[in-house]
């Protein structure tokens, strides 16, 4: 590994060595990142006999709540039955609580339990979107476990879980796993010899998330602890494998207090990714910030997400030891905070909104350090890289930043050049879906072609080795940016500063060799010695290399390591999120661009050192690792292009709405995609020869907010890519509904006011065995029950219900502009014979698979059967199906 001496190790032997670094490095970063805990299978350590968290335990409650009782829908039979069973369950754990006192005298310890029921109403604004919710007599599971004095209540830290699941879900992992892993630390807690909270735990078991967080949103405004709420941890689930991600942290106190936990998995990089509003989701951390002004920890399980909403989230896709890590890693929070060396207290004076804290991990290390601390110490790493390029005495570093910067907008150009290939020429979009690293597979030649060409005019014959340079200009680069970005307070930038101390230490230690050599008495003048690369043998110089010019090997080796780690890391961890996600956010949205940015722009960052390395032997090297690349590339692309974008185990998201029109008696099919990989069309046009009227095709729907035949999932509804099929005319059928029962939206208390120009009414919505039901208008608004800010215009509203099981009306009252007023000021919108009101829910027992067992027999269900046997022997399983039975309609009131 001379300095002066680089024909020594050829291009074979070079690349040989750094391979066992670039293989290596990303294979152990890998191992660490997804390794989790053996699983504890009793409730005692065996040596100890103390108690801890049973992974077992936690499975055994996922599994009665996802299996035994099923898809816990929010006003189902089985969401009411989830509520019962949950409260005896968290009702024995105060009668343990009792017990424990009553075995250990003086012991301070105090359990409570509520089930909170309760009305409201809440704006919930998501996807540029205002969209409003009103909820009736959801409930709530709350235990709280302080000393029993009033100290410890008065400054408390919550921990949340949601009971119920999503319509086209069982839910195991979210997020029955969540709820189970509450109730063993809770026990654990309990149990534990002499164990007393100087700061209360309230375990918040809500049951009304995925309607839109109502259950959350029910606690923070109306229960009787919720004042006392210092710190919120949320625990939730997007997937079914791996160690949960701390994706949001809101204070400097909790960042630290996560500091604690025996295998922390987070960073500043997801953190700022989700805040940032890119991946359209949220939690109900949501509620508790906006409505109690809390700070806290937002945690998930993240691998695996393609069972995510889906009917693959069972227990037998959990994957062994993440119901452990996160009990763990929950338990270690609430002994923190719940103690007397916690910052709980201090955090009723107030925190920072947006945390001035790093925070990441690096294989085993946990590091947490200010914004503070951070541009200082990104400020004296750019300092002292100037300083080393001047001791260095590296020539062309200009011509070396162009080609950097070269080599980045090579990447990002050549791989979302491939995605437009694979999009628009080959008709295969989405072909990286099946696995969370394929993406990367597909897009890693594209990168590293895209760096080569962006050297081709930096290098040719006759010309000094740039390679050094280039070096020189990564590390100036990446500490720049580093120092910048931090001045700007973004925390990301972490990133390039750990890629600038890699290549910061490897240059110095290149330096120290280099300079070493040059006082070498052996060396003679070879420091003004020209090497000369022969293009093999023809007599045409390849590269002219200066003595001092050229990198020792080991320069590579220590400048690859942390990129290869670090970066490798961030990778995996934003590929796990973003693959399934990115693959089902609508037919014309970007997928393949956005996932084809992330590779390139975290791939370049993993692979940083290779514009350097493209130079070290010269033109002829260069061109050949360039016809290298292109070839593996074109491999991938052909393997890709061969692939089936889903399987069994990544499906293709589908919806189903049977439709019956309670005016006209019509019923149709309405199906969309949540993806745009191809076969959706082909499927629906068999479809429609299958099951609709003969000879009439299916119709592409357009989806806008008028569209109210998918208003049941408004406004994620958008990401959809509609048909509808005519369904034959059964003229022996008649709705079974007595005409009391019907869904029906009328006006009470109804009254006009022809010389102010408005109308006061209150609409009343009965919606007998129907959930979910959301009616659409478009009036302009001057006062209603739902919040204090209307908008001031005239526009659509979209106002979405969940109630209990059993509870069958709702109003909302409003004071609204005269239709004759709005008519005259221009809004074609409005109806001169009243407000026209859009309406729709789905029938509680029309729900498959939802309501397999209970399937009666009813058309729509038989339909549902036959569909879905259909569908899975046409796709051989890779469709995975929500079928809802809906009524609707619409009126003039």
């Amino acid at each position: 590994m001379g300095v002066n001496r680089p024909t020594e190790w050829g291009p074979a032997r070079t690349l040989l060595v750094l391979a066992l670094v670039l293989l290596g490095a990303p294979l152990y970063t890998l191992y660490h990142q997804f390794l989790l805990p053996t699983p504890n299978v009793h409730s005692y350590d065996p040596t100890t006999s103390l108690p801890h968290p049973s992974e077992s335990t936690i499975l055994s409650y996922a599994k009665y709540l996802s299996e035994d009782i099923g898809y816990r829908t929010v006003g189902t039979r089985q969401h009411a039955q989830a509520d019962a069973w949950w409260y005896d369950k968290v009702q024995e754990i105060g009668q343990l609580c009792r017990h424990v006192v009553e075995k250990e005298p003086g012991r301070k310890l105090e359990c409570n339990v509520w089930r909170q029921q309760g009305s409201g109403s809440h704006r919930f604004d998501i996807m540029s979107t205002r969209l409003y919710k009103t909820y009736v007599d959801l409930s709530n599971i709350i235990l709280r476990i302080s000393d029993g004095t009033e100290h410890s209540k008065s400054d408390t830290v919550l921990i949340n879980a949601h009971l119920d699941s999503t319509l086209p879900s069982p839910g195991a992992a979210d997020d029955a796993l969540a709820v189970g892993v509450m109730l063993e630390c809770a026990r654990t807690l309990i149990e534990t010899p002499g164990w007393e909270p100087t700061h209360a735990i309230i375990f918040l078991f809500n049951n009304a998330e995925e309607s839109l967080q109502d259950g959350s949103h029910l606690y923070a405004t109306q229960h009787e602890t919720a004042p006392t709420v210092r710190a919120v941890i949320n625990l939730e689930a997007a997937g079914t494998t791996g160690p949960e991600l701390l994706f949001q942290a809101t204070s400097q106190q909790m960042i630290e207090a996560y500091s604690y936990v025996p295998r922390p998995y987070g960073t500043i990089f997801a953190n700022e990714i989700f805040s940032s509003g890119i991946l359209l989701s949220d939690t109900d951390f949501r509620q508790f910030e906006q409505y109690l002004n809390v700070t806290g920890l937002d945690m998930a399980v993240v691998g695996n997400s393609y069972m995510y909403h889906m009917r693959g989230d069972l227990v037998e896709n959990i994957e062994p030891g993440v119901a452990q890590h996160m009990a763990d890693n929950a338990l270690a929070l609430l002994r923190y905070l719940s103690s007397g060396d916690s910052a709980i207290p201090t955090l009723a004076k107030g925190f920072d909104a947006r945390p001035r804290t790093v925070f990441l991990i690096c294989l085993h290390w946990f590091f947490v350090y200010s914004f503070a601390t951070a541009k200082i110490m990104y400020a004296m790493l750019f300092i002292a890289s100037l300083a080393l390029w001047r001791i260095a005495r590296v020539q062309k570093v200009r011509a070396g930043f162009g080609a950097v910067l070269s080599a980045m907008a090579g990447a990002i150009l050549t791989a979302n050049l491939v995605a437009f290939l694979m999009k628009y020429v080959l008709k295969r979009p989405s072909s990286w879906f099946k696995a969370e690293y394929h993406p990367a597979v597909l897009y890693a030649p594209a990168v590293i072609s895209g760096m080569l060409i962006a050297q081709i005019p930096f290098s040719g014959p006759g010309k000094p080795s740039m390679e050094r340079p280039i070096f020189m200009a990564l590390l100036l680069f990446q500490s720049c940016l580093a120092a910048f970005g931090q001045v700007l307070n973004i925390g990301s930038s972490a990133a390039p500063f750990l890629g600038a101390v890699g290549f910061f230490a490897a240059m110095c230690v290149d330096t120290a060799l280099s300079l070493r050599t040059r006082s070498s008495p052996f060396n003679g003048d070879k420091s003004s010695a020209n090497h000369v690369h022969n293009n093999g043998g023809n007599g045409k110089v390849d590269q002219v290399r200066t003595s001092g010019q050229e990198l020792s090997l080991w320069s590579y080796v220590i400048a690859m390591l942390i990129p290869l780690t670090a970066g490798v890391q961030m990778l995996a961890a934003t590929l796990v999120v973003f693959v399934p996600l990115t693959g089902r956010i609508g037919r014309d949205a970007p997928a393949e661009f956005i996932i084809a940015s992330i590779v390139s722009i975290l791939g370049a960052f993993c692979v940083s050192f290779i514009p350097a390395l493209a130079h070290r032997f010269g033109p002829r090297f260069l061109r050949q690792m360039l016809w290298m690349s292109i070839l593996s590339l074109g491999l991938t692309m052909a393997f890709f292009c061969a692939q089936d974008s889903f399987d069994r185990m990544h499906q293709r998201r589908l919806f189903v709405v049977h439709k019956e029109n309670m005016m006209t008696r019509d019923q149709h099919l309405h199906i969309a995609a949540a993806d745009g990989a191809p076969g959706f069309d082909t499927l629906v046009y068999a479809m429609a020869e299958r099951f609709g009227v003969e000879g009439i095709p299916p119709t592409r729907v357009i989806m806008d907010a008028y569209n109210g035949d998918w208003d049941i999932l408004y406004p994620f509804s958008t990401f959809l890519s509609p048909y509808k099929i005519d369904l034959p005319f059964d003229p022996t059928y008649m709705s079974l509904v007595p005409v009391e029962q019907r869904f029906t939206v009328t006006a009470i208390n109804d009254s006009v006011d022809e010389i102010a120009g408005t109308r006061r009414l209150t609409l009343r919505i009965d919606h007998p065995g129907i959930i979910w039901t959301v009616i659409a208008f478009d009036a302009y608004v001057l006062q209603w029950t739902l919040d204090n800010d209307p908008p001031d215009k005239f526009v659509r509203h979209h106002i979405r219900e969940a109630s209990f099981y059993g509870t069958d009306t709702w109003h909302v009252s409003m004071l609204i502009k005269h239709p004759t007023l709005a008519s005259s000021e221009g809004m074609t919108n409005a109806s001169t014979q009243g407000l026209k009101v859009n309406f729709i829910g789905i029938q509680e027992n029309r729900m498959w698979p939802a309501k397999k067992s209970e399937a009666d027999g009813s058309p729509v269900m038989k339909l549902f059967q036959e569909l879905d046997i259909w569908l899975d022997e046409m796709t051989g399983g890779s469709v995975d199906a929500a079928l809802l039975g809906c009524v609707g309609g619409e009126t003039v009131i």
